[in-house]
C-alpha cells in the first residue's frame, strides 16, 4: 500500500499540507487536555523514537559532518520545529483556528522578502504585488477586520503570536541554504533532538522549572495522548516523509507550490472539526491571499523559464 502511495507524487504532496494544516487544529483541540509545552516535548520525542531505527545508518555515515555543523543543525530544530510550534500552540489560547491557519500564508511572503533583503534575490513586479496582497490579507485577519485597529496598530495577542511563529519559520527556511550535506534522515534525527531540548527549556522556563515536564505529562488526558499521537505520526513524520519523496519525484520547485495549501486545509479543518465561524473578513483575506500566492508563483515560474 505504501509503495503505491509513494509512487503518486501529487497525492502525497496534497496529503503533506493537509497533515501540516491539521497541526493548528490539533493545538486548538489540545486545550484542557495537554499543555503546549508538553505537546512539544512529547511530539518530538515520539517522532525521534519512530525514525531512529531508520536513521542509525545515515547518522553513522554522516557523523563527521554532523559534528562540524551541529550548531546550525541545533538552530534548525530549536527555531523551525520547537519555537514555531510553541508559538502556534500558545496562540490558540487567544485566537481561532481559522485565523491561525490563514495567517500562515504569511510565511512564503516573509521568505521572499528575506531573500531580497538578506541575500539580494530580486523579485519580479508580480511577485511584489502578490506578496503585498498576502501581507494585507493577513493584516486584515490579524485585526479581525477592524480597520480602526490597523490605524492604532492593535493586534489580537494570539494573532500576534502566529505572526511571530511565521517569522521564526521564515528564518528557518532562509537558513536552510546553509544546511550541511547530510542524509535527510540524519537531518531529521539531529533536529528532532534539538527540538526536544528547546521544548524542555521552554517548559522549564514558562511552566516553573524542570519538574514541570513531569507535571505536564501527568496532567495529560487520554484525549491529549491521542492528539500527541496525531502530531507525532502525521505532521512530524508522514508529512516530512511525503514532502521529501515528492521533491524527489517532481523536483523542489514544483513540490514547493503545494506548501501554499497549508492555510487552505487548515481553515477548512478548523471550520469542519472545530465548528468555528467563517467571517466576512476571512473571505476577503482568503481572496487576497490566494490571488497573492498565484501572482507570486506565476512570476516565479516565469522567471525560472526565462533563466
Amino acid at each position: 500500500m505504501f509503495s503505491a502511495i509513494f509512487s503518486r507524487p501529487y497525492l502525497i504532496l496534497v496529503l503533506t499540507p493537509l497533515f501540516w494544516g491539521g497541526n493548528m487544529v490539533a493545538g486548538k483541540l489540545a486545550l484542557g487536555h495537554v499543555d503546549p509545552y508538553t505537546l512539544i516535548v512529547t511530539r518530538w520525542t515520539g517522532a525521534l523514537l519512530m525514525i531512529l531505527p531508520f536513521a542509525i545508518g545515515p547518522l553513522k555515515r554522516d557523523w563527521p559532518a554532523i559534528r562540524k555543523a551541529w550548531p546550525m543543525l541545533a538552530l534548525y530544530g530549536a527555531l523551525g520545529f520547537s519555537t514555531f510550534n510553541v508559538l502556534m500552540y500558545v496562540a490558540v489560547y487567544f485566537t481561532s483556528g481559522v485565523n491561525g491557519s490563514i495567517e500562515q500564508a504569511l510565511i512564503p511572503a516573509l521568505v521572499m522578502l528575506g531573500n531580497f533583503m538578506i541575500f539580494g534575490v530580486r523579485a519580479r513586479r508580480l511577485q511584489i504585488i502578490g506578496v503585498t496582497l498576502t501581507i494585507i490579507g493577513v493584516a486584515i485577519t490579524a485585526v479581525h477586520g477592524d480597520f480602526g485597529r490597523i490605524a492604532s496598530f492593535t493586534v489580537n495577542f494570539g494573532d500576534g503570536l502566529v505572526v511571530l511563529a511565521c517569522l521564526a519559520y521564515a528564518a528557518y527556511s532562509l537558513t536552510l541554504r546553509f544546511r550541511p550535506a547530510v542524509h535527510w534522515m540524519s537531518f531529521l534525527a539531529v533536529t528532532f533532538v534539538a527540538a526536544i531540548a528547546a521544548g524542555l527549556v521552554f517548559q522549564s522556563v514558562m511552566e516553573g522549572g524542570p519538574m514541570a515536564v513531569v507535571d505536564g505529562i501527568a496532567r495529560t488526558t487520554g484525549f491529549g495522548w491521542l492528539i500527541i499521537a496525531y502530531v507525532i505520526v502525521f505532521p512530524s513524520i508522514l508529512a516530512q516523509l511525503f514532502y521529501a519523496r515528492g521533491v524527489e519525484l517532481i523536483g523542489a520547485n514544483r513540490a514547493s507550490l503545494f506548501i501554499n495549501l497549508i492555510p487552505v486545509f487548515g481553515t477548512i479543518l478548523a471550520l469542519v472539526i472545530l465548528g468555528e465561524p467563517f467571517e466576512t473578513y476571512h473571505m476577503v483575506t482568503a481572496v487576497l491571499v490566494v490571488v497573492g500566492i498565484m501572482l507570486a508563483e506565476f512570476a516565479a515560474r516565469a522567471k525560472e523559464k526565462a533563466a
